[in-house]
């Protein structure tokens, strides 16, 4: 009885137990319980299938497919290259109206007359005042005190550089260098990069290079050392995109400053180092993040999957090992024949063959007594008559005594031979394949035989083919000459039970899918108590016979090679006239076997 002062191990927490009933006594368990039992039974279910080879497979393989897929992605993706062109045709926007605002406001006004004081008292006689001859009437230079403040309104909210250059290429303004620019803190010296971010660099710039030219920063007198720069000043526009040591994505654009169909200078406008670096890597963070969840899911996917696998089939493994290391006890294998899939077949066939496997040791070892037994009694017999012999006090009585040593050793001689016959059957059953066999002519030859021999009796054989037509072959798949066998004890069988005189028919017809041989005799029948038994290892019902006569193998043989050909055989007595009282007499014995037909 269980212990109330102790918690009852299925007792639930709060005193319930697991059959719902309330257990006002029980004491409680700890909050927390369940949940670190479960989290328990989790952990050696993850452990367990983590050293499961088939596990590590299925996670893998679905790992590295899913993997495969994100890298391709993250290297192939358009969205750097769709990105990339259309923050080139939006800086191209934005400097044309940067440029048509430059050159609206911030060059020479050509309707202002400027008037020199002190040019006009060095006049001579007969000189006119023409203006100022530092310009001239077609040109009219970028004041880069009046383009400053335009362009810093223009370019600030853009997180974009602008630099302006005159008609021979120097540079007359950065908006690096911009004052409002400069007002924000600086940030402190960059230290050495170490290790990881040296790597990072490389990659980034592997993955961004390509074919793309290298940016440089050049001095401010060679702004036509920027092919862009070149174009503008020649009157086209232009985009380039190049990449800088760090490995970052710079896309620059060019325009001229037109004013009057006249090309004052050219507007460069370029994005910082990580502007454009810091969208995709947010593209591929999201990417990752997708593709970090599509991995969780796929882990648990594949572990589940495995689950189903691998743990079916590691307990059939374990169900196997022990079949192999079994000492009594019949181990039976797992059952999962309903999964109807690949594991349910394997446990399927793993059953049918354990099941073969312990029938088949099961007939051995009851193969092995009955030997054992038989042999045992021949021997007991010829050790009396050969220890009783020196003590024969005459002739007759040695020559009785030397009889029964004959008549053990023959019978010795017979059991050892259908005993070596019967265990050899499996094996010669097993490594032979079937072949057709024609049952009309291997029926034919047998009674033949059977007929010219009679086998020590004078018993003829009839035999009659009920077919559709004479040249029905009744063909079964099989081995002729263990076939051959069946029939041949069952005729010597019914000789031997006839008398001299009578005959045995033999018939062979079809019915339905199998073929069906049929072997009549007139002698007494079978007693009814022995029809089953009859087909026993080493029963023996011979009456008219001298005890040990007959091994009582045959018939046993013959269930055994015709259960192996998928067939059955069995006796019965044929019904004869009633007698006085009205109960049907017996006319013969008759043995019938079937056998699947081709």
């Amino acid at each position: 009885m269980l212990d109330r002062t102790q918690p009852d191990p299925n007792q639930s927490a709060g005193g319930v137990a697991s059959d719902g009933v309330q257990e006002p006594f029980a004491e409680a368990k700890p909050q927390g319980f369940r949940p670190l039992n479960w989290l328990k039974r989790a952990g050696q279910f993850f452990f367990a299938l983590s050293f499961s080879s088939l596990t590590r497979r299925i996670v893998s393989l679905n790992l590295a497919g899913l993997v495969a897929l994100v890298a391709s992605i993250l290297y192939l993706s358009q969205f750097r290259a769709g990105l990339i062109d259309a923050r080139a045709q939006s800086l191209l926007v934005q400097a044309e109206i940067i440029a048509g605002a430059i050159a609206a406001s911030a060059t020479v006004q050509t309707n202002a007359i400027t008037i020199d004081p002190d040019r006009l008292l060095d006049l001579k006689p007969g000189e006119t005042y023409g203006g100022s001859d530092e310009y001239s009437p077609l040109d009219f230079p970028i004041n880069p005190e009046r383009v400053a403040p335009v362009l810093r309104t223009l370019i600030s909210p853009t997180k974009t550089r602008a630099r302006i250059y005159d008609p021979n290429g120097s540079l007359l303004v950065d908006s690096r260098n911009l004052e409002n620019v400069l007002r924000y803190n600086l940030p402190p010296p960059a230290e050495k990069p170490g290790i990881v971010e040296r790597g990072m660099v490389a990659v980034r710039t592997w993955l961004n290079r390509g074919d793309l030219p290298l940016y440089r920063e050049l001095g401010p007198e060679n702004g036509n050392g920027y092919a862009e720069v070149g174009d503008a000043l020649q009157g086209q526009k232009r985009s380039m995109v190049r990449v800088n040591a760090r490995g970052e994505v710079i896309v620059s654009v060019a325009v001229p400053v037109l004013r009057s169909r006249a090309i004052h200078g050219a507007l460069m406008l370029s994005t910082q180092g990580d502007d454009i670096d810091q969208m995709v890597t947010a593209e591929r963070l999201a990417i990752l993040k997708v593709g970090g969840v599509a991995a969780a899911v796929m882990i648990m996917l594949s572990l589940l999957l495995a689950s189903t696998i691998a743990g079916p089939v590691r307990r059939l493994a374990d169900s196997a090992e022990r079949v192999r290391r079994r000492i009594k006890a019949r181990i039976e294998i797992p059952d999962f024949t309903r999964r109807r899939d690949e594991i349910g077949h394997l446990s399927g066939a793993l059953r049918d063959m354990t099941s073969a496997l312990y029938s088949r040791i099961e007939a051995i070892e009851m193969f092995a007594a009955d030997v054992a037994h038989e042999l045992k009694n021949p021997l007991t017999s010829l050790r009396s008559a050969v220890e009783t012999l020196p003590l024969a006090r005459n002739e007759t009585s040695r020559a009785r005594l030397l009889e029964v040593i004959e008549h053990d050793v023959k019978r010795l001689d017979r059991l050892i031979s259908d005993i070596s016959d019967a265990s050899r059957l499996d094996a010669e059953l097993q490594r032979q394949d079937a072949i057709p066999v024609d049952l009309r002519r291997l029926l034919t030859t047998l009674v033949s035989v059977a007929n010219e021999t009679k086998l020590g009796h004078d018993v003829a054989v009839e035999t009659r083919f009920e077919g559709r037509s004479p040249s029905d072959t009744f063909a079964v798949s099989g081995h002729d000459s263990r076939l051959g066998q069946v029939v041949s004890n069952l005729l010597s069988n019914a000789q031997s039970f006839s008398e001299a005189g009578n005959k045995v028919r033999l018939t062979c017809r079809r019915v339905r899918s199998e073929i069906e041989i049929v072997v009549d005799d007139d002698g007494p029948g079978i007693r009814d108590d022995a029809l089953e038994r009859i087909f026993e290892r080493f029963y023996t019902d011979r009456p008219h016979q001298g005890f040990g006569q007959n091994s009582g193998l045959g018939l046993s043989i013959s269930k055994q090679i015709v259960d192996a050909h998928g067939g059955r055989i069995w006796a019965e007595n044929r019904a004869g006239p009633l007698d006085d009282e009205g109960v049907p007499t017996v006319a013969g014995a008759r043995f019938v076997v079937r056998l699947p037909a081709l």
